[in-house]
């Protein structure tokens, strides 16, 4: 058994054909590139029990030798994934149930009926790896390059793979984002966390693709940073296979909660205060805001206009094919990897992100509806669009960590004020009727909020953070 650490980056043909000339990967070269055919067969139950338990099971040709894998639960976050993973080498190409005991077989499949296990799908691909190593620092790095392209086939349907794997052999795991950072600087490199045996899963049911990710179990005692970067790993992760699937099927809904992700994750950055000094956040708000500018009048204006909806995703692909996603994203990954929001801080800064977050986030809730001066937007609701930014750092924060709050109608609050974002997108018409009928709108949704519990609650908190 091994652990595995591994990086995956879906790309097109002519960014592989580019990656084998990239001057970085000719300098690290140790080895030269090499080819080999990968043949791959995937086995689960009928009822899909293996994939329900995180494993995947297969059956692997590379030239005469065959190999029978098994890989087990890990963790896989913004195409950066580790999981354990065990191989025998086997005499044929048939599945030996008898390697699969208590040894490396999940405690959850213990009562499963192993013979029930048959073929479901194939991998095929041809490999061209090689291995990439350099001194970082004191340490040594040796990373194994491999250039994947072939077809998932699964019955009638198939699903081309098109792919850079990093796998790390020697050396820390950040080694794995800083060159793939670099390549990505000019090459459209997606980081992608769907592995393989999950396209082949997905093509036999379209549904079996998890959009969401474990959700994140904050604690009211937790410090403010380990809050912020577990929801805000938990949001770049999301966002990326959001992103893998709308890229897949073009499902509109997809489309606007890959949005929605984005803008959470600019709320939480933004929302930080000196626990996040502003030079260190700069770069991470430039990218953010250069994405939502684009794409959230696109999915507002596409709400209502099936032309949009039906063009969007010949215009997401172009954002794919140009290296800005997968920039932002390996940036992001290490940015949230080194902590980097904690470097240039001190004093107030230190002790805020250290702070308990129960106590920071009631005071922070506090702070923001104050300042959001609800009564004034009921005597101007024309101007409420003015207060976005503060509605969605509210939003944001009750979405993913109300549960830590000891304070009553929370609930209720939060679809309150999910109703006053809605009304506040909302441009107003030039009609005149439909443009009073909106501010009206506005002007009694901002009046249920002043009369919620929770709301009253929060604009008493104390107002130092």
């Amino acid at each position: 058994m091994h652990k595995e650490t591994e990086l995956k980056l879906r790309a097109s043909r002519e960014t592989l054909a580019a990656l084998r000339e990239h001057p970085l990967l000719k300098k690290r070269n140790k080895s030269g590139w090499q080819t080999r055919e990968l043949l791959n067969q995937y086995f689960d139950t009928p009822a899909r029990e293996l994939s329900a338990a995180r494993v995947a099971l297969r059956l692997r040709r590379d030239g005469d030798v065959v190999i029978q894998t098994l890989k087990c639960r890990g963790q896989s976050v913004a195409g950066l994934s580790e999981r354990n993973e065990y191989e025998w080498q086997l005499d044929k190409a048939k599945l030996d149930l008898k390697k699969l005991d208590a040894s490396c077989w999940p405690e959850q499949l213990a009562e499963l009926d192993k013979k029930t296990i048959k073929p479901l799908f194939t991998t095929d691909f041809t490999r061209e790896f090689a291995e990439i190593s350099w001194g970082r620092g004191k340490a040594k790095v040796v990373i194994e390059a491999a250039l994947d392209q072939g077809f998932v086939i699964a019955g009638k349907r198939k699903e081309e793979i098109c792919e850079l794997e990093l796998e790390l052999r020697e050396g820390a795991p950040e080694a794995l984002l800083e060159l793939a950072a670099e390549l990505s600087a000019t090459l459209a490199l997606m980081p992608c966390d769907i592995s393989k045996a999950e396209r082949g899963y997905r093509l036999l049911e379209p549904d079996s693709y998890e959009l969401g990710l474990p959700g994140t179990e904050l604690d009211a005692e937790m410090a403010v940073d380990d809050a912020f970067a577990a929801l805000a790993w938990q949001l770049l992760g999301s966002s990326q296979r959001l992103a893998e699937q709308y890229r897949h099927n073009g499902h509109w809904s997809l489309l606007k909660d890959w949005v929605r992700c984005l803008a959470e994750l600019r709320a939480l950055v933004g929302s930080l205060g000196q626990a996040a000094p502003r030079p260190t956040t700069r770069e991470l708000r430039a990218s953010l805001d250069a994405l939502l500018e684009d794409w959230r009048p696109l999915v507002m204006a596409g709400n209502d206009d099936e032309d949009i909806r039906r063009a969007a995703p010949e215009q997401f692909a172009e954002e794919l094919e140009d290296p800005r996603w997968g920039q932002f994203s390996l940036q992001t990954s290490r940015w949230l990897t080194a902590r980097a929001w904690t470097v240039e801080r001190k004093g107030r800064g230190e002790r805020q992100g250290k702070a308990q977050l129960s106590s920071w986030l009631q005071h922070l809730l506090g702070e923001e509806a104050r300042a959001l001066k609800l009564p004034l937007y009921v005597q101007r609701p024309e101007d409420l669009a003015e207060q976005l930014p503060r509605i969605e750092t509210l939003q944001a924060w009750l979405h993913h960590a109300r549960q830590v709050l000891d304070v009553p109608q929370l609930d209720r609050l939060y679809g309150e004020l999910n109703k006053l974002h809605q009304l506040a997108e909302q441009p107003l018409s030039e009609d005149d009727e439909q443009s009073l009928a909106l501010q009206d709108a506005r002007i009694e949704q901002a009046r249920a909020i002043e009369q919620n519990r929770a709301w009253k609650h929060l604009l008493k908190s104390p107002s130092t953070r």
